[in-house]
C-alpha cells in the first residue's frame, strides 16, 4: 500500500490528497461531497507512515546499540571468569587489576581514532570497525594460553569498545527525532546492563566447569552478537547528518523520509543540518580545524565540553565500574562465602541494573534530564555512603550481608535510572554538527580513562584503607557530582539539536534559562 499525504486546495474548495506508490505519484481531489471511503484512505495513510516510521528508527536505535551488548558483557562475564583466570593461570593481584583495568585505558585509542574514522567512513562503517576489532580481541582472549596472549586479545577488545562506546550514541542522536531523541538514545546505555546481566548468568551458569575449560567458555560465549550485528549492517541507513556533510544532499534527504513523519517535516530538518553543516557559505570544516576550535574553544564550546567531558567523568569516578567489575570482591568483605554464592549475588545486581535502565527510557523523555540527574546523584550518593558503614561496622553478618547487597542494588538502580544512560544522551546531543564526532570522542574518553584509573586501582586503594573506605571516597566524589549537575547540566529534552546549541551561547542560558525562540533566528543569522 502505498503512502498518503494530503494539503488543502488554494481556492478553499477541499483536499488534495497525494498518494505515494513506488516512484508514482497520485493525486485526487477531496471536494466538500468527497465519500467517506475517501478520508479514511487518507486517515489509513497517515497512521501508516507514522507507524512505519517510529519502528524503523526504533529498529535501527536497536541495532546500532548491538555493540553496547559486546562492551557489557565483557565487564559482566570478567568479574567471574577472573576468579578462575587467576586460579588456571597462576596470575597475581597486580596482574588481576591491569587486566581487568586496561579495556578502559586502552579504548581511549579506540574512541579518540573513532571520531576521525566516523567523519571520514562515515557513523555506520565505524560500528562495523569496532565489531570486528572486537570480536577479533574476544577470539584471542578465548584462546589465550597464557597471561601475555590474554592481554593481547584484552588491548583489541579494549579498542574496539572504544569504538562502539563513542559511535551508537552519536549514530542515534542524529538519526532519531527530538521527540524521542533521549529514549532512543539510552539504548546503548540499555545493551550495556543487558550485556552485564548476561555476563553474570554465564559467570553462574558455567562456573561448574573445570577451571581451565569455563572461563574460556564465558569469554568466547561474547562473540555470538556479531551475528547480529552483520546483519544490521545491511538494514540500517547512513546518518543523514553525516551525508550532509559529505554533500549528498539527495541520500540524506532519502533517509530522513524513512525517519520522520511528514516531507514538510524532512525539508525542515534538511534545512536546520544544511546550516548547521555550514552549508549555506560552503564551508567544510577540516579535521585540524575542529580540533584546533576544541583546544582553544571560544566561551560556549568552553561550557559544552565542561557540560559533556564532565558528566562522563563523574559517572565513572563515583565508582560504577568497581562495583560490577569487583561485585564479588564486595560480597566476600561482606561476608557472603563461596564462589556460587557470590556469583549469584552478583546477577542480582546485574539484574537490578537492568530493570531500572528500561525504567530510565520511559521517563527519560517525559520527565526530562535533569530531574533525573538529580535522583540519580542523590540516590547514588546515599547507598554509597550506606554501602561503606555497612562494611565498616556491619560486616559478616546476616544484616550486614542483607544491606551491603541492598546497597550495592540501590546504586546501580540509581545509577541506571539517571547519570548512565543521559551521560550519554548529553554528551551526544549538546555539541554542534561540525565537532560532535570528534567532541564526543574526547568525552568518551574521559570516560575511559576515569573507568581505568578506578578499575586499576580498587584492589590497592581497598588494601590501604578497606573497601569500606574505598566507597566512602565514591560516595564524597558522588556528592560533587550533584553540584556539577545543578551548576553545568542544562535541560535539553524536547529540543532540536540546533536549539540545544543555543543553550550554551550564554552563560545565564547554560544554568538552566529556557531558549526562546527568537534564539534560532540568530543562530541561523551566525552561521
Amino acid at each position: 500500500m502505498g503512502l498518503v499525504g494530503g494539503e488543502e486546495n488554494g481556492n478553499g474548495e477541499g483536499m488534495v490528497v497525494k498518494i505515494h506508490m513506488g516512484s508514482k505519484n497520485k493525486y485526487k481531489r477531496m471536494d466538500s461531497d468527497a465519500t467517506e471511503e475517501d478520508l479514511a484512505l487518507y486517515s489509513e495513510g497517515i497512521t501508516n507512515k507514522n507507524h512505519n516510521t517510529k519502528k524503523f528508527v526504533f529498529l535501527c536505535a536497536i541495532f546500532a546499540s548491538l555493540n553496547s551488548v559486546l562492551l557489557g558483557y565483557d565487564v559482566g562475564v570478567m568479574s567471574g571468569a577472573i576468579l578462575f583466570i587467576q586460579e588456571d593461570l597462576k596470575i597475581s593481584e597486580f596482574q588481576v587489576e591491569v587486566l581487568v583495568g586496561i579495556l578502559s585505558i586502552i579504548s581511549l585509542l579506540g574512541s579518540l581514532a573513532g571520531g576521525k574514522t566516523s567523519d571520514s567512513i562515515g557513523r555506520k562503517w565505524t560500528i562495523a570497525v569496532a565489531a570486528i576489532v572486537f570480536q577479533t580481541g574476544a577470539a584471542i582472549m578465548t584462546l589465550a594460553p597464557n597471561f601475555g596472549v590474554l592481554m593481547v586479545g584484552r588491548l583489541l577488545a579494549g579498542i574496539g569498545i572504544g569504538f562502539g562506546v563513542m559511535i551508537a550514541p552519536v549514530y542515534i542522536v542524529e538519526i532519531a527525532p527530538a521527540i524521542a531523541r533521549g529514549s532512543l538514545t539510552s539504548f546503548p546505555e540499555i545493551f550495556v546492563n543487558l550485556g552485564i546481566l548476561l555476563g553474570y548468568v554465564s559467570n553462574y551458569a558455567f562456573s561448574g566447569l573445570p577451571a581451565h575449560i569455563n572461563w574460556r567458555i564465558m569469554l568466547g560465549v561474547g562473540i555470538l552478537p556479531s551475528v547480529f550485528l552483520g546483519f544490521a549492517l545491511f538494514v540500517i541507513p547512513e546518518s543523514p547528518r553525516w551525508l550532509v556533510m559529505q554533500n549528498r544532499i539527495e541520500e540524506a534527504r532519502a533517509v530522513l523520509l524513512k525517519t520522520n513523519e511528514s516531507e514538510q517535516e524532512v525539508e525542515e530538518r534538511l534545512a536546520e543540518i544544511q546550516v548547521a553543516a555550514g552549508m549555506a557559505n560552503a564551508e567544510k570544516y577540516e579535521a585540524k580545524a575542529v580540533w584546533r576550535e576544541i583546544l582553544n574553544p571560544s566561551p560556549p564550546v568552553r561550557r559544552m565540553l565542561i557540560t559533556g567531558c564532565g558528566i562522563q567523568c563523574f559517572q565513572q569516578m563515583t565508582g560504577i565500574d568497581a562495583t560490577v567489575y569487583y561485585s564479588p570482591t564486595i560480597f566476600k568483605d561482606a561476608g557472603i562465602k563461596g564462589n556460587n554464592q557470590l556469583l549469584a549475588a552478583t546477577v542480582a545486581v546485574g539484574f537490578t541494573k537492568t530493570l531500572f535502565i528500561l525504567v530510565a527510557t520511559f521517563l527519560i523523555d517525559k520527565v526530562g534530564r535533569k530531574p533525573l540527574l538529580y535522583v540519580s546523584t542523590i540516590g547514588m550518593t546515599t547507598c554509597l555512603l550506606g554501602l561503606s558503614l555497612t562494611l565498616a561496622f556491619l560486616g559478616n553478618g546476616k544484616i550486614g550481608i542483607g544491606l551491603a547487597i541492598l546497597a550495592v542494588c540501590g546504586n546501580v538502580a540509581f545509577f541506571s535510572i539517571g547519570i548512565g544512560p543521559i551521560c550519554w544522551v548529553v554528551s551526544s546531543e549538546i555539541f554542534p554538527l561540525r565537532l560532535r564526532a570528534q567532541a564526543s570522542a574526547l568525552g568518551a574518553v574521559g570516560s575511559r580513562v576515569s573507568s581505568g584509573a578506578v578499575a586499576m586501582s580498587f584492589l590497592t586503594v581497598s588494601r590501604a584503607i578497606t573497601v569500606a573506605g574505598t566507597f566512602f571516597v565514591f560516595a564524597v566524589i558522588s556528592a560533587f557530582s550533584i553540584a556539577f549537575v545543578y551548576k553545568c547540566v542544562p535541560e535539553t529534552k524536547g529540543k532540536s539539536l540546533e536549539q540545544i546549541e543555543m543553550v550554551f551561547q550564554s552563560e545565564g542560558e547554560w544554568n538552566g534559562h529556557e531558549v526562546e525562540m527568537g534564539d534560532i533566528e540568530q543562530l541561523v543569522q551566525k552561521e
